[in-house]
């Protein structure tokens, strides 16, 4: 178990989206790591076999009052109010439509979610990451679509290059209080939000543009979030790692 140098607490971590597919995956292996895991979104967990360590919250990340009180919340149940890692997954998947079909209002919706739903959660753990001893990381899930700028998803396009950026700013704000903030971007990983939008041959597709020529599980991208999570990483900051078999290199 990951604890604190006196020996007694676990770390703790909060992990948004992560009713299901990629944010599942990361708080069972952050639960893994030993961390004791709240895990937020506004869906019912489809983990019918809970694992220990992870407890799962209802929060909308792009409500304020619903953000705060959720964190302060699990930082007062948790370690005697603290919160060591925050891991902003939550965020809208988006299918395709034609760039000059798609509405001002489109592009806020997409906003709302996958870039001030992140700023709002950051705002709310500051105070508590400042305070872990074992620095406070920040890690955003942001996607390889800002590289590739992929046609048809301008919305969510945009909202992910604008965490990026959000990325960068925060790593230089936040560095005084010595709290690390990294993007991370998945390859096209089979879960039942992106298998809504994609086929079995656009999953393929994608695989045969990759160096190395394997799907990319939820689990291999866990992995890359335990790393910038763990002792490891404590001078990795305002970086954005991808995680998608070499299909972008860059």
């Amino acid at each position: 178990m990951t604890v604190d140098p006196d020996g007694r607490s676990p770390r703790v971590a909060v992990v948004t989206g992560a009713a299901g597919g990629l944010g599942l995956a990361v708080a069972r292996r952050l639960a893994e790591d030993g961390f004791t895991v709240a895990a937020l979104d506004i869906a019912e967990p489809d983990d019918t076999d809970p694992t220990p360590g992870v407890r799962a919250w209802r929060c909308d990340v792009t409500d304020p009052a619903a953000t705060r009180q959720a964190v302060t919340e699990i930082a007062e149940t948790y370690g005697g109010g603290r919160i060591d890692v925050l891991v902003n997954n939550a965020g809208l998947l988006s299918g395709r439509a034609p760039l000059l079909e798609t509405t001002p209002e489109e592009l806020h919706r997409f906003f709302a979610v996958n870039a001030v739903g992140p700023l709002l959660m950051v705002q709310a753990c500051a105070p508590w990451l400042s305070a872990s001893p074992y620095r406070g990381r920040v890690i955003n899930v942001a996607s390889r679509t800002f590289f590739t700028g992929a046609p048809g998803q301008i919305a969510y396009v945009a909202s992910k290059g604008a965490l990026i950026g959000m990325t960068r700013v925060m790593a230089r704000e936040l560095g005084e209080h010595r709290i690390t903030v990294n993007a991370v971007a998945p390859a096209q990983v089979a879960t039942p939000g992106t298998r809504a939008h994609s086929d079995d041959e656009v999953f393929a597709a994608t695989m045969r543009r990759q160096a190395i020529e394997e799907f990319v599980t939820p689990e291999h991208f866990a992995g890359l979030v335990s790393y910038l999570a763990s002792p490891d990483a404590v001078m990795v900051t305002g970086q954005t790692l991808v995680c998608d078999g070499g299909g972008l290199l860059h």
